[in-house]
């Protein structure tokens, strides 16, 4: 699809395969990520309209949403559950090896992982700052807002270019 003049944050989440999550978190989600002044590109609302009974839709559907991390200016994921979604985790890994701009969501408690510092593998977290990689993952839709935290400095940063 075609850039727009806005910075563009590719919103990876398994909210997409149920209407009430879509309804609830992930608009949620889209609305405060939007409010933010970037374009959210979803890849449930950009890329899964096809008809499902044509052979190879699922491999289209995966094309487009590789081409759109590829394209997207930064990944903003939700990494809930215990493991997290294996497609969004795919698209974190794609976003980590082509050194873009990442931001976590987790409002999930459970602990996943075997170590002390990070709530999930700590491969997950291997995108972000060393020292200082908490304040990229977010724990609730209110602090997506917050101009102190790094996704709104990165906006806003992104904007002046």
């Amino acid at each position: 699809m075609a850039r727009t003049s806005r910075k563009t944050l590719y919103l990876a989440n398994p909210y997409g395969f149920s209407s009430q999550l879509r309804a609830g978190p992930l608009a949620a989600l889209t609305t405060a990520l939007e409010a933010l002044g970037v374009e959210v590109w979803e890849p449930f609302a950009r890329n899964n309209q096809v008809d499902k009974a044509e052979a190879g839709w699922a491999y289209r559907i995966g094309q487009a949403d590789l081409s759109d991390v590829r394209a997207a200016d930064g990944l903003f994921a939700v990494v809930n559950g215990c493991p997290p979604d294996e497609g969004v985790m795919v698209e974190l890994g794609m976003a980590i090896a082509w050194e873009k701009p990442i931001f976590l969501f987790r409002d999930d408690f459970r602990r996943c992982t075997d170590s002390e510092a990070y709530p999930l593998n700590l491969m997950v977290f291997s995108g972000l700052p060393g020292v200082g990689w908490q304040a990229y993952l977010y724990q609730s839709v209110e602090e997506i807002g917050d101009p102190d935290r790094p996704l709104f400095r990165w906006v806003r940063d992104r904007a002046r270019q």
